[in-house]
């Protein structure tokens, strides 16, 4: 039985943004009609090293497998490698082969950037005029791509970071102008991806109509965004039992600000067209917490590419 093994720079010749988007919304339309196996996110926390592993199976469209991932804020400061590394195994229900091992820390950035630009697409103003990214770190450069993917490479950027060169790489790759935090929170879109524990963003500086994508909280007692703005404003998540224990709304909901019945929906919910998205002025924002389902379809995508293309090296685990 041959299994493919898929390196990341491998998989970054084979797959595309605008390969990925689709294939993301589809995996929130199967979320949403319910048609899927999702057990929930396994966390082995691992205090001495302020970093924590995490375990995402899930099962859908005759496609499974697991995601093994990590989260080490330190990492590039102490070691000089990402703070998220992971490993996908996807498998083939039918028989339990094992069809692919491949890298999966491109793969999370691809698909959550992917995640952004879905919500963007059912929530954001209809032609926005500018994104904002609050915290400039290597998921800020895929929601980028991704909104372009969506909006054009027109779209007005503005970058903040509390490191200044962090801006400045993303606006020597991509152009745009490095601004105060409250600026780029004025933004018709704004993705936020900072490791914070106490809110970057205050609701004065969110105008009306705007679309804030949340992407940052991962863990308990995680916060990008001010508890007020979360209660006045449209909150659509990924997954409720994921996000309250640690995605954006796990902290107002742990102080009772917020209350689960004012969560609006969840993102498969939209697109699958059982509730509506935008309506009117509203300032709207999508919580992500990354669900397993999203990384089964990209990897899935990735070895039906790597097939096409005889990409990867083929061995037998068994042998």
């Amino acid at each position: 039985m041959q299994t493919i093994i898929l390196t990341q720079s491998q998989i970054q010749s084979l797959v595309t943004m605008d390969r990925v988007i689709p294939v993301v919304e589809e995996a929130f339309l199967t979320y949403g009609n319910g048609d899927y196996q999702m057990p929930a996110k396994v966390y082995l926390s691992l205090p001495d090293y302020n970093g924590d592993f995490r375990a995402m199976p899930s099962y859908a469209k005759q496609i499974s497998g697991i995601k093994w991932v990590n989260s080490h804020p330190d990492n590039p400061k102490k070691h000089n490698i990402p703070s998220v590394m992971g490993v996908y195994i996807l498998s083939d229900p039918a028989t339990a082969k094992t069809l692919a091992i491949m890298d999966a820390t491109y793969l999370t950035a691809l698909r959550t950037g992917a995640a952004a630009a879905v919500a963007s697409k059912y929530l954001a103003p209809h032609s926005p005029q500018s994104l904002g990214l609050v915290g400039c770190g290597v998921q800020a450069r895929m929601f980028i791509i991704s909104h372009q993917v969506l909006f054009g490479n027109s779209l007005p950027l503005y970058m903040a970071d509390k490191n200044p060169n962090a801006c400045e790489q993303l606006v020597r790759e991509f152009g745009g102008t490095v601004v105060s935090t409250e600026k780029a929170a004025s933004c018709d879109i704004v993705c936020t991806s900072t490791p914070s524990h106490q809110p970057v963003i205050q609701k004065e500086w969110c105008k009306s109509g705007s679309h804030i994508n949340a992407m940052g909280a991962d863990a308990p007692g995680k916060q990008e965004l001010d508890s007020e703005l979360l209660a006045t404003s449209k909150v659509v998540i990924d997954d409720f039992s994921q996000a309250s224990h640690s995605g954006e709304i796990n902290v107002p909901l742990a102080k009772g600000i917020l209350k689960k019945e004012s969560i609006y929906a969840n993102l498969g919910e939209i697109v699958s067209g059982k509730k509506a998205g935008r309506k009117g002025n509203e300032i709207t924002i999508f919580d992500s917490t990354g669900l397993a389902i999203q990384d089964v379809f990209v990897a899935n995508l990735i070895y039906t590419l790597a097939q096409e293309k005889k990409i990867g090296l083929s061995i037998d685990l068994r042998s």
